[in-house]
């Protein structure tokens, strides 16, 4: 069945702070700058926002926000789990609550100092040992030494290499990609500084086999988005970035980037549960896709994620990464402005984002004839993806 929200809802409004390794303010005032931005972007007042969604990470409350924003009466807050893996579906429960009338503009917003502040990255160790149900599966693996994001993905990339063949040099590839689009991307972190593979081979091993350049950033900065119904995002500024279809997934013996108990670790089968919704409820096939915003916090995790979707069959996404397939000018275009190794790691809202630019037309590496974007969130974990298209 269809989800009766399916082009029935558009993205309307983009702002963001700069990014940065040490922004010098609090997480609120990121918040409120680039919550500010979004809403002018629309062509809004602060008091016609009526709907707020975040992550559940985010430290700033709805009211904190509401308040230093000037925000009027508030019909609907809501939050999502799963870290990074909440990119989507932000996007996905402020088009739920503006297609029902719960609220008439929603504003998504994620706002962190990850990198001066609370390092993600660094693993969770210092979490406590309460006995809640999360720690307590951790316990499983904490104490052979797999504490951090990188050593779990370690696990899976070695895997998908025994299988399929895979070599540190197919995982590169996509860094150097990255990195190549945030090189002529103003707004990127690593604006003007471009990598080769040898670059990334030669960069020290995180976790073998991760090398650093396989790892993405940490960052500071924040990102927001307006969401409202079609109808109401014609008669605004900008090209709406319709939301063809969103979804959510998470697949049998689902655990925190540690699924290792799964008959096959080489896949990603909670963002195959994405795929499947997507393609149902938008009518289009990969084949309509023009470019793709792949969640990339780690390169061996972008490869499932092309076979998820259907761009290659499984196992073959090493042999699509090659040739500048996934360059400007390529077969499908990722991470146009750089991705989270390229521009900032902003749990991936970042992404949404620049979906919205080509949707509009006005990315700084626009893909040409672009009518529809995929954008997937946060892998190894619960996650979501969606596709914005331009006006039908």
């Amino acid at each position: 069945m269809t989800m009766s929200l399916a082009g029935r809802t558009a993205i309307v409004g983009i702002g963001a702070t700069e990014f940065s390794k040490n922004s010098g303010r609090t997480t609120l005032r990121l918040a409120v700058e680039c919550c500010e931005a979004a809403i002018r972007d629309a062509g809004l007042a602060p008091d016609q926002i009526d709907g707020v969604v975040t992550f559940t990470l985010d430290d700033n409350d709805e009211i904190e926000l509401q308040r230093s924003l000037g925000l009027g009466d508030l019909t609907h807050f809501s939050r999502v789990h799963h870290s990074g893996g909440a990119a989507c579906a932000t996007i996905q429960q402020a088009a739920m609550a503006v297609d029902s009338g719960a609220c008439n503009y929603a504003l998504v917003y994620r706002a962190f100092n990850e990198r001066s502040e609370t390092r993600f990255g660094a693993g969770i160790q210092g979490l406590g040992d309460a006995p809640t149900p999360l720690m307590v599966d951790f316990g499983w693996c904490l104490p052979f030494g797999l504490m951090t994001p990188a050593s779990w993905v370690a696990l899976f990339a070695t895997r998908y290499m025994h299988e399929y063949g895979a070599t540190s040099e197919d995982f590169g590839r996509v860094s150097v990609a990255d990195r190549k689009h945030a090189a002529t991307n103003p707004n990127a972190f690593f604006y003007q500084k471009p990598i080769t593979l040898e670059d990334h081979q030669s960069s020290r091993w995180i976790v073998k086999p991760l090398h650093l350049l396989d790892c993405c950033q940490e960052s500071d900065g924040g990102q927001a988005l307006v969401v409202t119904t079609l109808e109401r995002a014609r008669d605004l500024e900008h090209t709406p970035a319709v939301i063809a279809a969103a979804a959510q997934g998470s697949s049998d013996d689902q655990h925190m980037m540690k699924s290792y108990y799964r008959e096959d670790i080489t896949g990603l089968p909670e963002m195959g549960v994405c795929a499947r919704q997507l393609w149902r409820d938008s009518k289009l096939t990969p084949q309509d896709i023009q470019s793709a915003v792949i969640y990339d916090h780690f390169t061996p995790f972008v490869l499932p994620q092309l076979e998820e979707f259907g761009f290659c069959k499984k196992g073959e996404a090493k042999d699509f990464v090659k040739g500048g397939n996934i360059e400007m000018g390529g077969s499908l275009p990722i991470n146009p402005n750089g991705g989270q190794l390229g521009e900032a790691y902003i749990h991936g809202l970042n992404g949404v984002a620049e979906a919205v630019r080509q949707v509009r037309g006005t990315a700084v590496n626009q893909v040409p004839d672009l009518e529809n974007i995929l954008v997937t969130a946060g892998t190894g974990v619960p996650t979501s993806a969606l596709i914005l298209s331009t006006v039908s």
